[in-house]
């Protein structure tokens, strides 16, 4: 192996929501973790959508994806686990001993017992808007991600899509734009039904099925677009009659184009873009789990919550392959002394702050 590498219990790979839990769970599990994540960043598919309002974690308040991002970070952190970012992990090699040694894109290797894989779709590109000269306008107002709802303000805006973000987007920026727009390819919407039923409520005008036929604009500014009814096949014919629109600003919401990469050529079992997992998350290769989006089992659930909880499972997996005599899940944390050092710790900060409190008053 030349140069001695440090051996971990587990090396997850990926730094989303299910990567995020897992590395702290394993912390729970008395295991050496490694996390690895191709982007210099941790948070995966959140930081796609910052200013996004998620609701659907359980026991949270509605959290901004970007608050959300930055909690799940502080807990992965909670047990000190390795972190390693901007590496894209490449190859995988079963050494005789029965551990594993990773080798990312870079040549940097990495040496563990068990394997998690957390890469959701792969690598993800923005599917981006295909027309003619589209690339200029997004120097100023052609946008595939939204930083900030409030810059909207008082401005006319067409927004393309029928995913969750295009859905959320209308809804956000009713009462903020002075007009919102919403075109899709098909009349049936993608997004989650209630929200959809939100936006058909609102004062979002909705096309459907539309498309943007034509952009206009002078430099890198756009200023107007056309859009045009599609038939029943979702293209346009010779007769089909544009519309144009005046606009300030252009959302695309095409949805994500995910790489998986070598990876794809270890050798794992797959039926559709992600790896096939048994109810213990297990892939078929031995000692490679899946968690998150990555997994594809019958009962999978694609929310965050069901990343928590696929990551829980592959992290009790890979604990049993290393000791079978293991017990098949961690404490939980209300009665595990693993917290006993750190609660006290959390005490003496809530007594700190009860004192200043009542100097204050």
């Amino acid at each position: 192996m030349g140069q001695k590498l440090e051996l971990f219990d587990v090396t997850i790979i990926g730094g989303g929501p299910a990567g995020l839990y897992a590395a702290f769970y394993s912390g729970m599990r008395d295991m050496k973790t490694k996390l690895i994540e191709a982007r210099e960043e941790l948070g995966g598919r959140t930081l796609m959508y910052p200013e996004k309002i998620v609701w659907d974690v359980g026991g949270m308040a509605p959290v901004r994806a970007a608050q959300l991002t930055k909690l799940m970070i502080q807990q992965a952190q909670t047990f000190d686990p390795t972190i390693v970012l901007g590496q894209q992990i490449t190859g995988l090699e079963r050494l005789v001993d029965g551990t594993m040694r990773i080798t990312s894109a870079t040549g940097e290797q990495h040496w563990s017992r068990t394997l998690i894989l957390a890469i959701g779709h792969g690598a993800l590109k923005l599917a981006k808007l295909n027309l003619p000269g589209a690339e200029n306008y997004e120097k100023d107002n052609l946008h595939y991600n939204v930083t900030d709802v409030a810059s909207f303000r008082g401005k006319r805006v067409l927004i393309s899509g029928g995913g969750d973000s295009a859905v959320d987007w209308a809804n956000e920026l009713v009462g903020i734009a002075s007009a919102v727009t919403l075109v899709h390819r098909r009349d049936r919407f993608s997004g989650m039904e209630r929200n959809v039923r939100r936006m058909k409520a609102s004062n979002v005008q909705v096309l459907t099925p539309y498309a943007i036929k034509n952009l206009y604009g002078n430099g890198n500014r756009l200023d107007a677009v056309s859009i045009a009814p599609l038939n029943a096949d979702g293209e346009w014919t010779d007769e089909t009659e544009q519309e144009r629109l005046a606009v300030d600003a252009v959302l695309i919401n095409h949805g994500l184009r995910g790489d998986l990469g070598p990876i794809v050529d270890w050798g794992l079992v797959r039926e559709n873009w992600n790896f096939n997992a048994d109810e213990k998350l297990a892939t078929n290769l031995p000692g490679v789990f899946v968690a998150g989006d990555t997994a594809n089992y019958g009962s999978k659930l694609y929310l965050i919550a069901g990343a928590f909880t696929d990551a829980a499972l592959a992290v009790n997996s890979a604990k049993l392959y290393i000791e079978p005599d293991a017990s098949i899940r961690a404490q939980v944390s209300s009665h595990n002394s693993k917290f006993d050092e750190k609660n006290r710790a959390l005490e003496i900060v809530e007594e700190r702050s009860r004192r200043d409190d009542l100097q204050e008053v």
